[in-house]
């Protein structure tokens, strides 16, 4: 926050309980995740289905990494200036929200827009793609907007000793996200709504998104009342552009503290890996049902998109349960850092002291989680060039939802513990955390204690700075991820996709025998995730955890 700045109004949640508050707070991440889950599952079947090769398709995907570069950066120091009598994050969600539906639909109803304009079939084919692409464009770069601001309103509204419950209801709704939007993917929608939200399970679903995204945002911002900016006042800082931003980002994250290097090393090789997972596992699903099990009428179906979204939402509701039954019952088996603390003493109730004191000898560390989580996405993904029958694919893309928990979990607990080191290098901040926990249990409204805030300036901004170098971390790989996507595909199925394209192409091979060009990223990801259980092992020698 700017120092002397002037607010009015005091932010606060509607709703009669914490937790409903906290539900409403962070609903708007259900309809985010929502629209990331339709983009990721259908987008590179559809453009494959439209004649887009592969080694094109990867290309395309480098709007993910652009846009969380340019427009999270950007749209933060804008709303963090702005003097709107709406708030400072609200404006930008609502708006960022409108051109995002209106790209979803674009998006699902290309090939109808450019038949307004042009007859000629050659010419058809190539707007269309043309315009596909820019509405994936405008998709990305318009939700990265509002994802930002909805992230940035959830930490402008709670109270620091808050800030860990609103995080942990935020990850809840990513998880419902997911599970809602695969599960929307998996059913045939156009048994449910017939042909009123279009004729094809690809537009039936861009309009349940849009619709779904409009809604949740439409709740959080209704629910939220935000403090309204009067003055920034004369903090040298106001005079910073987006640009200056960028540089002053980019100049700590070139001096990081030796453990926060050593977290986002491994957050590089293991986003590396996780990049062919995420944006082309339901593909590859799809392609090994077509290749290997689909019946013959379903090769030859009409919505050859829709089939192929559905059979791989299948196989990522089962990652995504996993995931999200994980995320639950893995921090009551895993021994947190704190407890590893010097001075750190465990006090249970002495009718079960000694029953907890053993099952305590065998709790893994944090850290050796991490490690396995990287073992078992590796020990997935390496099968990948392997597999031959859907069962088999949907049963390792599952199996890689338990180091998809913990991976998002287990970076930020160690990036807490080490700004926390920064911070108070002599302090029990833990134990302090762990009271503030208990407290976040009290009906006490939820608004800003304006004077625990600026007490605790200096380590609120240097958790800022630090959490964006580790998205710097997470984003950068995705452009090495494009790289090395854009090379095997190019190499492997230089035309059009053998499984999913409707026309002839001289380079295209119709043989099941030679590899999938997608399970050869996915092998490749698994020896980068590799490289980043060997970093995670590093991690303990560096700072003794």
């Amino acid at each position: 926050m700017v120092h002397g700045a002037q607010w009015t109004g005091t932010p606060k949640v509607k709703g009669s309980t914490e937790s409903m508050r906290m539900a409403l707070l962070t609903a708007s991440l259900i309809g985010l995740q929502f629209t990331w889950n339709v983009e990721m599952t259908y987008c590179t079947p559809y453009l494959l289905e439209l004649g887009l090769t592969k080694s094109k398709i990867s290309l395309v995907w480098l709007a993910g990494p652009l846009s969380g570069l340019i427009m999270q950066p950007i749209v933060g120091v804008v709303a963090d200036r702005s003097k709107s009598r709406w708030g400072r994050r609200r404006p930008f969600m609502l708006g960022g929200t409108v051109l995002v539906s209106m790209f979803l639909l674009l998006l699902g109803w290309t090939k109808e827009v450019v038949q307004m304009f042009v007859t000629e079939k050659e010419a058809v084919r190539e707007a269309t793609i043309a315009l596909a692409v820019f509405s994936i464009y405008g998709i990305d770069f318009a939700i990265n907007a509002v994802q930002g601001s909805c992230r940035g309103l959830v930490v402008d509204t709670l109270p620091i000793p808050k800030q860990q419950t609103g995080s942990s209801w935020a990850s809840r709704m990513v998880a419902v996200g997911s599970l809602v939007g695969y599960g929307a993917g998996a059913v045939d929608l156009g048994k449910i709504f017939g042909t009123m939200l279009g004729d094809t399970q690809f537009k039936q679903l861009t309009a349940v998104a849009a619709l779904t995204l409009c809604l949740t945002i439409g709740v959080t911002s209704y629910s939220v009342t935000e403090r309204v900016l009067i003055s920034n006042g004369k903090d040298e800082e106001e005079e910073q552009g987006p640009m200056q931003v960028l540089s002053t980002i980019a100049n700590k994250a070139m001096n990081l503290p030796k453990g926060i290097a050593a977290i986002c090393f491994v957050q590089f090789w293991a986003w590396i890996g996780w990049f062919p997972f995420l944006f082309y596992s339901t593909t590859w699903v799809g392609e090994i049902y077509l290749r290997f099990d689909a019946p013959v009428e379903v090769k030859a179906s009409e919505d050859i998109t829709g089939q192929v979204g559905r059979i791989g939402s299948t196989a990522l509701i089962a990652f995504s349960i996993i995931t999200f039954v994980m995320s639950v019952v893995l921090p009551w088996l895993v021994k947190s850092p704190q407890e590893d603390a010097p001075g750190f003493t465990p006090r249970p109730p002495a009718s079960i002291a000694s029953f907890v004191i053993e099952v305590e000898k065998y709790k893994p560390s944090l850290l050796t989680a991490w490690t396995a989580s990287h073992c078992i996405f590796a020990g997935s993904m390496i099968m990948a060039p392997f597999v031959q029958s859907l069962r088999s694919a949907t049963l390792i893309v599952a199996a890689c939802g338990v180091s998809w928990a913990i991976s998002c979990w287990a970076p930020f607990t160690f990036l807490g513990v080490e700004i926390n080191r920064l911070s108070q290098p002599n302090s029990h901040s833990y134990g302090h955390m762990t009271r503030n926990s208990i407290e976040l249990e009290s009906p006490a409204q939820l608004h800003l204690n304006q004077s625990a805030e600026e007490s605790h300036g200096s380590t609120g901004a240097s958790s800022g700075a630090y959490l964006g170098i580790m998205n710097l971390y997470t984003t950068l790989p995705q452009f090495v991820g494009t790289f090395i996507s854009w090379c095997v595909f190019s190499i492997l199925e230089p035309g059009k996709s053998p499984e999913l394209a409707k026309e002839a192409h001289p380079d295209e091979h119709h043989s099941t025998d030679g590899p999938n060009a997608i399970a050869v990223c996915l092998f490749i990801g698994a020896l980068s995730a590799g490289v980043a259980a060997l970093a995670t092992r590093r991690l303990r020698r560096i700072q003794n955890y």
